[in-house]
């Protein structure tokens, strides 16, 4: 009798089980398929606040071209990242990035002095540069803007990549002398000395005299500065490194050039018969943003150097690193680049490169 009881009870039980099995899985199905029509919407699910102690760091890399050449001023086209190392304010930095840069577009400007001292070479300046920007311009990457200046800075042609333009800027480049110039390089009114300028008139003032470190520093800012990100910016300068009449100094015109990251390569001319050429002037130019000075003393050596410089350009290493310093505080990091490697350091290369830069101030990009 028992087993009987048992035998029945557990058929049924297994069968009440089923039923509740069923009945729960279609109200299952019941709920995913979404509310029946006429039912009240659901309340959406709120969203989730992000974490109010989350702090976003901003950080800055720095990018550094240089240029490596032996004892005879033979470039270096074969380094390796682990044949230097970069220093910033005299500690060491990781390198993040190392590539020879020979195909970075271009942004240049050809800055022109038409003072009195280049009266008789301006010609030959003139037709090396045409030649430089035909052998150097690529009208697909590449972009110039042509700059003359005596005490007043002109510009003769913003940037472009269009030849015909270009030509036509450098051949409107000329030396005009002030109405009291009387020839030879002498000023009536200013006692005969070559290049000083007349007692009364601000024109005339300007026109007679140079204002070197104006001209830099508004082409590196207003030129150079709005220049499209990831190219190389360069200022190749045709002067003879006086100064006369400029109200910036020449540390200012070097901090500008910085801030627009332009190297600046200075061709020294001066006149042969009158003029002098500061060379002191122009290699602190050029060395202190990564670039060099030229003195040629014919208009083959002028060529020379042009031809050069467009070699350089065509040569130079691009590294970069994320300083260990990230303090945007706008203040000038001194910048080191030094060869691991022995069997180097023993051949003298030199690096040449700008010397520093200046951090990016908190808030401005």
């Amino acid at each position: 009798m028992t087993n009987t009881r048992f035998k029945l009870i557990l058929p049924l039980t297994l069968l009440l089980a089923a039923f509740w099995l069923a009945g729960n899985i279609a109200s299952a199905q019941q709920s995913t398929s979404g509310p029946p029509t006429g039912s009240a919407t659901p309340t959406p699910t709120p969203p989730i606040d992000e974490e109010p102690d989350v702090v976003k760091v901003e950080t800055e890399s720095v990018n550094v071209l240089f240029t490596a050449q032996d004892k005879n001023r033979r470039l270096i086209l074969g380094l390796k990242p682990e044949d230097i190392r970069i220093y910033e304010n005299g500690q060491l930095q990781q390198i993040s990035g190392f590539a020879r840069q020979v195909d970075l577009p271009l942004s240049l400007a050809i800055l022109i002095d038409t003072s009195l001292s280049q009266e008789r070479t301006l010609p030959e300046e003139k037709a090396a540069a045409i030649s430089f920007l035909e052998s150097v311009v690529r009208p697909s990457k590449d972009e110039v803007s042509i700059i003359s200046f005596t005490g007043e800075s002109t510009l003769e042609q913003g940037m472009t990549n269009n030849m015909t333009r270009l030509r036509r800027a450098v051949d409107r480049v000329v030396f005009v002398p002030p109405s009291s110039y009387i020839g030879g390089g002498v000023v009536a009114n200013g006692g005969g000395i070559p290049g000083t300028p007349p007692i009364s008139g601000d024109n005339q003032r300007s026109a007679a005299s140079t204002a070197l470190w104006d001209a830099i520093w508004v082409t590196a800012d207003e030129v150079l500065g709005p220049a499209p990100e990831k190219t190389r910016r360069a200022i190749i300068l045709l002067s003879d490194g006086d100064d006369t009449y400029s109200r910036k100094k020449l540390d200012e015109a070097v901090q500008a050039a910085l801030k627009a990251e332009a190297i600046i390569y200075s061709i020294g001319i001066g006149d042969n018969y009158q003029y002098r050429v500061n060379e002191g002037a122009l290699k602190k130019l050029s060395e202190n943003t990564g670039g060099r000075a030229y003195f040629p003393r014919d208009e083959t050596e002028l060529r020379q150097a042009f031809k050069q410089i467009q070699d350089e350009m065509r040569s130079q290493y691009l590294i970069s690193y994320e300083p260990s310093n990230q303090v945007l505080d706008g203040s000038y990091r001194k910048i080191e680049i030094q060869l691991a490697n022995a069997e180097m350091a023993k051949q003298k290369i030199r690096l040449t490169h700008r010397q520093g830069y200046f951090a990016k101030a908190a808030g401005k990009k």
